[in-house]
């Protein structure tokens, strides 16, 4: 298989507790059994691409333990290649997940193997890159070779969809070659230092450099800002009850996006599939499980 879709990015196994609320500064809070899922950024816009048949392929590392066994099992499953997954020295990466009943979640993530994602591993597997029509990055492996990744891609022609999250600076070059430039409302207000409408943020970040631009804003839907416009993207109506986990939303939402775009489609087509198949997602739990 030649992949279309490339992803670098992190793998986690997601600990998932129920929580009636979440915990204040100092409070315990006593919640249900521990959940483990299949789980990561990369490893979650991987699996949620190959589903809507990209084929795609995935450069990261895991754990040689239980934790990475289950995340390889995961991503073969959904139809992912591994081919470019090493297996490291250091724990996999976990995160350790609060969810409220109205299906929130706080998130705190230990790195282990994704933080060993090299320029290395991206350099063995130019060829792969060089030959796929998409390369999709996230910032929870070191921003080193994400840039170096975005670079070579771009270099060779393969369009680069970056998730900006966790918040980093990024080098003005590496800006300049994305198309789009995925945030959230809140990280696109970090990035810019001011808090404003959707569309301001997204047209402001637009002005940094980068092709497009694509600010999720959760239930409300999305704002896509290019060179022609910035346009609303509105969700689909769920009605009460039906949120059980928001984990992995903006993943669903980000790899439906980068999948669709490697399958050919225009970019505001990409985005109005992945509002909707983000929304479907948040209905069930866990990540790559919804």
């Amino acid at each position: 298989m030649t992949p279309e879709l490339i992803v670098v990015g992190s793998a986690n196994v997601d600990r998932v507790v129920r929580v009636p609320h979440h915990p204040a500064p100092g409070e315990t809070v006593l919640g249900g059994d521990t959940a483990l899922f299949p789980g990561g950024k990369g490893a979650n816009t991987a699996v949620a691409a190959a589903r809507q048949g990209a084929r795609t392929g995935f450069i990261g590392a895991v754990g040689d333990d239980d934790g990475g066994a289950l995340l390889l099992a995961s991503l073969a499953e959904a139809g992912v290649d591994t081919s470019t997954v090493r297996r490291v020295d250091a724990p996999s990466g976990t995160a350790h997940i609060t969810v409220s009943p109205d299906g929130e979640n706080a998130i705190v993530v230990s790195p282990g193997a994704n933080a060993r994602v090299s320029v290395a591993d991206v350099r063995g597997a130019e060829d792969v890159i060089g030959a796929a029509r998409v390369l999709f990055a996230v910032l929870e492996v070191p921003l080193e070779t994400v840039s170096y990744a975005v670079a070579h891609a771009s270099a060779r022609g393969v369009r680069v969809v970056l998730n900006a999250s966790p918040v980093a600076d990024l080098p003005a070059e590496t800006l300049s070659a994305l198309d789009p430039l995925i945030v959230n409302k809140h990280e696109a207000a970090e990035l810019l230092g001011r808090s404003e409408s959707g569309e301001r943020l997204a047209a402001g970040l637009l002005g940094h450099g980068p092709r497009s631009v694509v600010v999720t804003l959760g239930a409300a839907g999305a704002i896509l800002a290019d060179a022609d416009a910035v346009v609303a993207v509105p969700a689909p109506e769920l009605g009460d009850g039906r949120v059980v986990d928001t984990t992995g939303a903006g993943d669903a939402f980000a790899g439906a996006l980068a999948g669709k775009l490697a399958t050919g489609a225009p970019l505001a087509d990409a985005v109005r599939h992945a509002v909707t198949y983000a929304a479907t997602s948040v209905t069930r739990p866990g990540a790559q499980g919804a």
